[in-house]
């Protein structure tokens, strides 16, 4: 009797990495692990200083989109506010614009500034590939803006917003996607102006964290990608009238950030830009140390742009 060997099958390491990056590590078999929890907060009403807020849907195809959306307490029914359209950083990967420290960020702003803002809670990496979150960004200012002529799904947006003064902000990869955003409205257009952007500890591309972006963009068109570090051609146009940027001394974004606004002062931007540094402090130190001076004086003077005529 004749006996044939069989080969085992291969074995396949499951905990093989592929990739290691700042914010989560690929595994070859396809997984990725994220190594930071996102935590969400319900909607709620600050009992101190009245800033109501709420969730609303901003479209269910094709996929389920929404936002929160802030409302100071109103002294004057008959004053309209500025709007602030509020994107998160996280890494496009983690956080959420119902995560602890975003929640109570924009209650902060919202009540000194005294302003509407909506936060888009866009989709992330791994489930939602880049630019999943540019085109849920995009979404959501479509939908703030259809409320231009008072008439928009939302009532707190129709009967509160002052159209004439809006704004956009984030920080971390929120404000690359800010940028984005602008770019795209001097393209496409939009039913409302846009007055100012703020820029608080801006990620663009020059740096390790490049890698990292185009492993979540299969669709990237490599260092120089349009989103990743933006070409003099589009910060020359971008759609708004002044610019502010915070930075932070000890950020390891702090030159990326910086070469952004070399390039943006070297485009022929039209528009004002401004520079507030904050001295020994790291990325995003405003919002994981809220409490803090330097914390309170960022608040501060985001709040001023916002109300400056």
């Amino acid at each position: 009797m004749e006996c044939t060997l069989v080969a085992p099958p291969l074995q396949v390491n499951n905990s093989e990495i592929a990739h290691e990056f700042r914010f989560f590590r690929a595994y070859k078999d396809g997984r990725v692990e994220v190594f930071y929890q996102t935590q969400k907060l319900p909607p709620s009403t600050d009992p101190n200083t009245g800033v109501q807020s709420k969730d609303v849907t901003i479209s269910t195809e094709p996929n389920h989109l929404t936002a929160r959306v802030f409302l100071p307490k109103i002294q004057d029914p008959t004053q309209k506010l500025p709007i602030l359209y509020y994107i998160h950083g996280g890494g496009f990967c983690a956080e959420s614009a119902f995560s602890p420290i975003f929640h109570n960020h924009l209650m902060t702003l919202v009540a000194e500034a005294n302003v509407i803002a909506v936060s888009i809670e866009y989709g992330l990496f791994p489930e939602r590939p880049l630019p999943g979150c540019y085109e849920d960004s995009w979404a959501g200012l479509q939908w703030i803006a259809s409320h231009a002529n008072g008439n928009g799904p939302d009532p707190w947006l129709n009967q509160h917003g002052d159209f004439s003064r809006f704004f956009m902000g984030g920080d971390s990869g929120g404000a690359n996607v800010s940028n984005y955003l602008a770019v795209r409205v001097a393209s496409e257009g939009l039913a409302m102006k846009i007055l100012g952007i703020v820029m608080v500890h801006p990620f663009f591309g020059g740096m390790e964290d490049d890698a990292m972006w185009m492993y979540m963009n299969p669709s990237n068109t490599g260092p120089k990608d349009p989103k990743l570090k933006p070409p003099l051609e589009d910060l020359a146009k971008l759609a708004c009238d002044r610019i502010l940027i915070f930075f932070a001394e000890k950020d390891h974004l702090r030159e990326v950030g910086g070469a952004y606004y070399e390039d943006l002062k070297n485009s022929g931007f039209k528009g004002s830009v401004e520079v507030v540094e904050h001295e020994g402090e790291a990325h995003d130190f405003h919002l994981f140390n809220p409490t803090t001076e330097k914390a309170a004086d960022l608040v501060k003077k985001f709040a001023a742009f916002l109300n400056r005529k």
